[in-house]
């Protein structure tokens, strides 16, 4: 059983080109499915049924795992499960059928524009402040993710015209706009002598910024401009979509510059912009307004 689901990481690794993360995380979780068939004395996939699996979740439910984790942990299984089919090791898929628990849609927090500005205007002249003021800039313009950032190298990046190309995740690559703030942020953190090949952020030994580097370059960034939020290269992405989507409401276009492959997960910023409007209606509208303690008397 252990073999199977090697063969099966192994395959979605190379083909569809998974970052570690996620392949991790499938470990973990089929690990632990492989884990509980044996103990149930199950030595192969093919007795598997729908009941099993049932049972299989309902343990884990009783460990505290989350409604979202139980959501991966079956995507993995079902994953898994065509691998079988796809090669006869199984008859009947088990999960076919089967609902993980409904999750609540956790809003993503981001920094309002004003503590985006001050941000982006990180002060100082010296090369590390120019380097981190373009890789701030490049975040908030851009939306990209972190490892986007990281792997970013000379040639990905056209000055010129404003355009940047990103390897995303399951090895998508896009090409997306750069904006006049970030355009001039970058060339001013361009030596005139860079190669094309070279990364775009290195630390002052020329090696390239490793993830968690650029991490707590950005925190203390924040700090540094007196925002004390929890301040984190994702929450930028987050702040530059919700912007977007707030100036222009064209979700299409904002689910093509973050590059989410299904436009449901796009819709989350659509939240953000209601619940900011709500703040505001509940704030100005005369007839939202609660009556104060004296009104009532």
């Amino acid at each position: 059983m252990a073999d199977a689901v090697d063969c099966y990481l192994q395959r979605m690794r190379v083909e569809r080109a998974l970052s570690p993360h996620t392949i991790a995380a499938y470990q973990r979780d089929l690990g632990k499915l492989v884990q509980w068939c044996q103990q149930q004395g199950l030595s192969d996939w093919q007795p598997l049924r729908a009941d099993h699996l049932r049972q299989f979740l309902a343990a884990q439910h009783r460990l505290s795992l989350s409604p979202k984790s139980l959501q991966r942990l079956l995507s993995a299984c079902r994953g898994l499960f065509r691998e079988l089919q796809r090669h006869d090791l199984i008859t009947l898929d088990p999960s076919t059928g089967l609902r993980g628990p409904k999750a609540a849609r956790k809003l993503p927090q981001v920094l309002d524009v004003d503590e985006m500005k001050a941000l982006v205007e990180l002060p100082g002249e010296d090369p590390v402040s120019r380097r981190d003021r373009a890789m701030l800039e490049l975040f908030y313009s851009s939306g990209l993710r972190l490892s986007e950032l990281v792997g970013l190298r000379w040639s990905d990046i056209d000055l010129q015209d404003g355009l940047v190309r990103v390897l995303g995740k399951g090895g998508k690559t896009r090409i997306i706009p750069v904006g006049r703030a970030a355009i001039a942020a970058l060339n001013a953190h361009r030596a005139p002598t860079t190669e094309e090949h070279r990364p775009v952020f290195c630390n002052p030994r020329g090696q390239p910024l490793t993830a968690r580097s650029v991490q707590q370059r950005v925190r203390a960034a924040a700090q540094q401009q007196g925002i004390w939020k929890r301040v984190h290269p994702h929450l930028l992405r987050h702040s530059c979509a919700s912007h977007l989507l707030e100036s222009s409401s064209d979700l299409r276009a904002v689910q093509e510059l973050l590059g989410h492959a299904d436009i449901a997960t796009t819709q989350i910023y659509t939240h953000l912009d209601f619940q900011h409007l709500a703040k505001v209606y509940d704030a100005a509208h005369p007839r939202a307004k609660r009556r104060s303690q004296g009104d009532a008397e």
